[in-house]
């Protein structure tokens, strides 16, 4: 009989290229995998196992993969599954721990070490070659991952600690990977790395970002290259110039700034001033016209006072991002802020901050995305709603930017390439009818 494993991801894109490898090596070896469909899967005959690829980022992703991993238990005590293995961040960082608490648990796998699970299962090598792997996304898209680690150790970070030092990927086998998923189909690439501006300098001996993306960039059907993530800090200009002149590589870059005030910046070890980071990001706007950036902020780090908060609100007034997300800081055991700082600002003070910074931002988006209407843009179909189609533009990366709904007048496929003319707009969505199809 066959068997069957279901393949749960939690957490980054990252991780989910983990699965979809993972997922490509446990076909090989003859299991029927799935990563959907979960009432399907339980109901089917034959053994059935789960492996759950867990998140060890913050509390609530921490939270998030333990309460996972007590339901899945919680089938395997009642023998709706037979095995279940956990793999990534969380195992990684609490190897020690996790077996004894969670006993119900098969076996544990870390965050670089997950293929030996499947030669345990097969006992045999899984036979793909490195970067082969089962796309889950929309067949037109898919993340790119070009490097594992970190070697920034910013103080409230814990992913140097879950993932060890940078590693890079070769060009050759990036863009190798790359050929291979254009052959599928694939059209867009989200090319994402903890810190993608470090690129290459362990293997190469100097940053190589630029010439990647421009390589990536020359392969035939590669519509769309969109950046993540890029770190401020030591930021490679001669990738500006490559985003310039190719034209699929998007006028979007994903650079995580955390806060602007030198005080907070110092405590964080970001390696930057508040004047650096205004000089860097007016660099970047000369140099690449009409590029929609994205950060992240952070509010509640030791050392951000009401006048720190104050000059981070007035950054974002200033620099009018046009993609931003933001969080309240969260003591992470081990690091560098948690043995040298005390989290004294109160929870209720960064949420009060946190929710004042998000509104000030959803009131800039609506300014953009409005000075939008009436232009034409091109945008890729991601699915099909009742009333409308939902496509997104190359200023908008799946899940996590807003979308383009398009009006039904006339038939669009998914995956394909349209252009469309603003109608109206929203916060966080745009709305749109055809142009013409390509």
């Amino acid at each position: 009989m066959v068997k069957k494993i279901a393949v749960i991801t939690l957490g980054c894109s990252k991780n989910l290229v983990d699965s979809e490898r993972l997922m490509k090596m446990l076909s090989n070896v003859g299991y029927d995998v799935a990563d959907a469909g979960y009432d399907e899967f339980l109901s089917s005959d034959g053994e059935k196992s789960v492996v759950i690829n867990t998140c060890g980022f913050i509390g609530d992703a921490k939270e998030e993969s333990v309460n996972e991993i007590l339901a899945w238990c919680e089938a395997k005590n009642e023998g709706r599954i037979d095995n279940l293995y956990v793999m990534g961040c969380l195992s990684e960082r609490y190897s020690k721990e996790l077996p004894g608490e969670i006993p119900e648990v098969d076996k544990w796998y870390g965050k670089t070490d997950w293929p030996a699970l499947v030669t345990d299962l097969a006992r045999r090598a899984p036979g793909s070659v490195p970067y082969d792997r089962i796309i889950t996304t929309p067949s037109h898209y898919a993340y790119l991952k070009i490097a594992e680690g970190c070697n920034r150790f910013c103080s409230f970070c814990a992913i140097p600690l879950i993932t060890g030092r940078y590693k890079s990927r070769p060009v050759e086998e990036v863009v190798a990977e790359v050929r291979m998923l254009v052959s599928r189909g694939v059209r867009e690439f989200n090319v994402i790395a903890q810190d993608l501006t470090n690129y290459g300098k362990d293997i190469y001996g100097k940053v190589e970002i630029a010439r990647l993306v421009d390589e990536i960039s020359r392969v035939e059907g590669v519509e769309w290259i969109r950046l993540h993530y890029a770190y401020p800090k030591d930021f490679p200009m001669e990738l500006l110039d490559v985003m310039a002149a190719r034209p699929n590589v998007c006028k979007y870059l994903d650079i995580a700034l955390q806060h602007v005030s030198d005080i907070v910046l110092e405590n964080m070890r970001r390696h930057i001033t508040g004047a650096e980071t205004r000089e860097l990001l007016a660099e970047i706007r000369r140099r690449v016209p009409g590029i929609h950036l994205r950060t992240t902020l952070m509010v509640g780090f030791p050392g951000e006072g009401e006048a720190e908060y104050e000059e981070l609100l007035e950054f974002v007034r200033e620099q009018r991002f046009e993609r931003m997300g933001a969080f309240a800081y969260c003591e992470e055991e081990d690091t560098f802020g948690a043995k040298n700082f005390k989290d004294e600002i109160p929870d209720e003070v960064k949420q009060s901050r946190l929710e004042r910074l998000m509104e000030l931002q959803e009131g800039i988006s609506l300014e953009l995305q409005e000075s939008k209407i009436g232009s034409v843009m091109r945008v890729v179909i991601d699915r099909e709603e009742p009333e409308y189609y939902v496509g997104r533009s190359e200023f908008d990366s799946p899940e996590v930017d807003p979308e383009v709904l398009v009006a039904k007048t006339k038939p669009l496929s998914k995956g394909e390439f349209y252009d469309v003319r603003i109608t109206s707009a929203m916060p966080f969505e745009l709305i749109a009818e055809p142009v013409s199809v390509d």
